[in-house]
């Protein structure tokens, strides 16, 4: 004799906190908003993304990019916020000046943080952001960052500080925090010996520190790092403790990364899983 059991309807399941990238295409898949997404899955988050250019792009470099029109990004921003909502936000190649003002724009009145990674050049050395956009990344994107990630190529571009030890780093993050944002993240790794980062807000400083791995395989880890920020920031944690828990995963990945292609291959998203 069995028992029907009633249809109960179906499980409730719970929502994931929402995480947008507003980036550019990687088609090799090791950086952009390809990185974006797999790092935002790994951490327990569901990224979604505002496209503003497509790349075509390998272990080798840019082979070209091609900047979506402004009301495609402004269309896509509001078709996700409006609809779905957002819990973070973070921003990686915006190209072109009139980009950087949309986006800006569109983060103005945004009630969630936002991570702005000010990407300037690739892995490669190849231009992802025009030199007569840079003071619209100044004075328009950054004062709308909760957490800014520049490294030290960024920095200079962005404040002419040259960061050559440890000692310029405050300096660095000083300039940087001028523009506006709440916290500022100058990356160290171009510097000899541990990979060293400052995040400061002026009022408190906050060294991090990891071994440096021996590994060349290493595309997509500014985009990698800020997307795992925005991700912890969106489970709730405080910016101090979002960026620890982002570098200590960042640095998983970097020493999981393998060779793809004939140069520099990826970090590992998912070497926790594996």
């Amino acid at each position: 004799m069995t028992t029907d059991t009633p249809d109960a309807g179906p499980v409730p399941t719970a929502v994931p906190p929402r995480v947008l990238t507003v980036a550019g295409s990687d088609s090799g898949g090791g950086a952009g908003i390809q990185a974006d997404l797999k790092a935002m899955l790994a951490l327990g988050t569901h990224g979604m993304s505002v496209l503003t250019a497509v790349t075509a792009q390998n272990s080798l470099g840019v082979q070209g990019a091609w900047e979506l029109p402004l009301e495609a990004i402004r269309t896509q921003f509001r078709s996700v916020v409006d609809d779905i909502g957002v819990q973070a936000v973070k921003t990686g190649m915006l190209a072109s000046p009139a980009i950087v003002e949309t986006v800006a724009s569109l983060l103005a009145d945004l009630n969630a943080p936002v991570i702005v990674d000010p990407v300037g050049v690739s892995k490669h050395g190849d231009a992802l952001l025009a030199a007569d956009a840079l003071d619209a990344v100044r004075t328009k994107l950054l004062p709308v960052a909760t957490v800014a990630t520049p490294n030290l190529d960024e920095v200079a571009q962005l404040t002419g500080v040259r960061v050559t030890s440890e000692a310029d780093m405050p300096r660095a993050a000083a300039a940087i925090l001028e523009f506006g944002p709440r916290w500022a993240l100058v990356k160290g790794g171009h510097l000899r010996g541990d990979a060293v980062d400052l995040l400061t807000d002026g009022a408190e400083e906050h060294w991090l520190r990891s071994p440096r791995h021996d590994n060349r395989h290493t595309h997509g880890t500014g985009c990698t790092l800020a997307s795992a920020i925005a991700a912890h920031l969106a489970h709730g944690m405080p910016v101090p403790e979002a960026v620890a828990a982002a570098k200590e995963y960042v640095t998983g990945a970097i020493r999981a990364g393998f060779p793809l292609g004939a140069g520099i291959g990826p970090v590992d998203h998912a070497w926790r899983w594996r």
